[in-house]
């Protein structure tokens, strides 16, 4: 009798985790977008397996920050924007709305370029596959319901394995692989630190904090669900830095050392097909394609959400065009412009992601200090205030992205 109640304890424990199986995961491996899988190619083309340890303690601040978002919009079953308004006041909603519509806007122009370039591997020219890309995605949010568009979300973050995949077809040393997660390496240069601090502010997003945080609320999920939501949290995170982690130790093995020099994702994927073939090469532009395609469908999601909120309006994936047509609006115009802008013959989509990003690592600081006020009201949260330990690690992850920040905008003027 004992061992069967276990059975059943079991069986309603993992039912109730793939209840809440969504918002984490999705989140986190929408942060390894065009730009993210562009920054860990750079990193392992540029200096091998030196910043792996860089990665082993991002991972941790990720999974730190977005367990607490998940966990205010459980407590308060509102999005960021809307417990901002009700404890910070308008002006400081205004700010986060209207930065983050920039932002979010640029870094979706980055999300085409990211599709455009997958496809111009094979020879297939931007000026078809971002308009088809653009529609498609519209018609996604537009038509589907919460739990299509949850499917479709899910299925383009379980592709991230192509990575994976890809990463023992290469066959890296995964043993330096290893030494290195624990292993600090810094070399005092320029370009070195650039790219070190890049590492870091393309795997914690503003945007994400704003998405996880509204994506519970429109999920239906509650304080009940805390227990598997923080496991999600936690598991996904560590899971989207697993496929960061393969994304560099392929270009280290492969890129690093036989010299080749990139600038983007697109550069790697074309220099692997030479001297690992063409199967290699087509894993990694089918995993950007993946990636771009993830980040393109959440980015116009979180603007939407992030704006609804801000206003009161009404929002979600359930509701028809007459009751959510702000939600549905701000979805269509976040496509439509960044989609205009690729189009733009001439126009440095390098250029666009490097600024949106700057942006994004300057509003990221104040986007989590709100979140850690929040977070320690006990008014707002009750008994799942954070406590000491999370206190104490969360502050010194927002000290170190300041300190990031601080460091990669002054480097923008040098």
């Amino acid at each position: 009798m004992l061992i069967l109640q276990r059975s059943k304890n079991f069986w309603l424990k993992l039912t109730l985790f793939f209840g809440v199986i969504g918002p984490g995961i999705i989140t986190a491996l929408a942060n390894n977008d065009a730009g993210g899988i562009s920054t860990y190619s750079i990193v392992g083309a540029h200096y091998g397996t030196q910043m792996l340890w860089v990665l082993f303690l991002v991972t941790i601040s990720l999974a730190i920050t977005q367990e607490m978002g998940m966990r205010i919009g459980l407590v308060t079953r509102q999005g960021l924007s809307g417990v901002i308004r009700e404890n910070f006041g308008l002006r400081w909603t205004a700010f986060a709305m209207i930065t983050m519509l920039i932002t979010n806007l640029g870094t979706m122009a980055s999300e085409f370029s990211g599709i455009a370039a997958s496809f111009e591997i094979i020879g297939i020219n931007k000026y078809l596959t971002v308009p088809v890309a653009a529609l498609v995605i519209w018609l996604v949010l537009y038509k589907g319901s919460f739990k299509t568009t949850q499917k479709i979300f899910l299925a383009f973050s379980a592709l991230f394995v192509v990575y994976i995949i890809n990463g023992f077809f290469i066959k890296p040393d995964f043993g330096q692989a290893i030494t290195a997660l624990v292993t600090p390496s810094i070399q005092w240069n320029t370009p070195f630190l650039i790219t070190m601090i890049a590492l870091i502010g393309t795997t914690i997003t503003p945007w994400g904090q704003f998405f996880i945080q509204s994506y519970v609320v429109d999920k239906g999920l509650d304080e009940k669900n805390y227990k598997s939501g923080k496991f999600e949290a936690y598991l996904a995170s560590f899971f989207a830095s697993f496929v960061a982690f393969f994304i560099i130790i392929s270009t280290a093995t492969v890129l690093n050392k036989n010299g080749i020099d990139i600038h983007d994702a697109k550069d790697a994927a074309l220099a692997l097909k030479p001297l690992v073939g063409n199967f290699a090469q087509f894993l990694f532009a089918f995993g950007l394609f993946c990636a771009s395609m993830l980040g393109a469908f959440i980015l116009p999601v979180a603007t939407a959400y992030v704006i609804c909120e801000a206003f009161g309006w009404e929002y979600g994936f359930n509701t028809t065009w007459k009751n959510g047509k702000f939600f549905y609006s701000f979805i269509l115009i976040s496509i439509i412009l960044p989609a205009l802008v690729v189009l733009i013959p001439g126009v440095s989509l390098i250029n666009i992601m490097l600024h949106a990003q700057n942006v994004n690592g300057m509003l990221l600081p104040i986007i989590l200090i709100f979140v850690m006020k929040i977070i320690n009201n006990k008014k707002i949260m009750g008994e799942h205030v954070n406590g000491p330990l999370g206190n104490a690690v969360a502050w010194l992850t927002i000290a170190g992205i300041i300190l990031a920040t601080i460091i990669l905008v002054a480097s923008s003027f040098i």
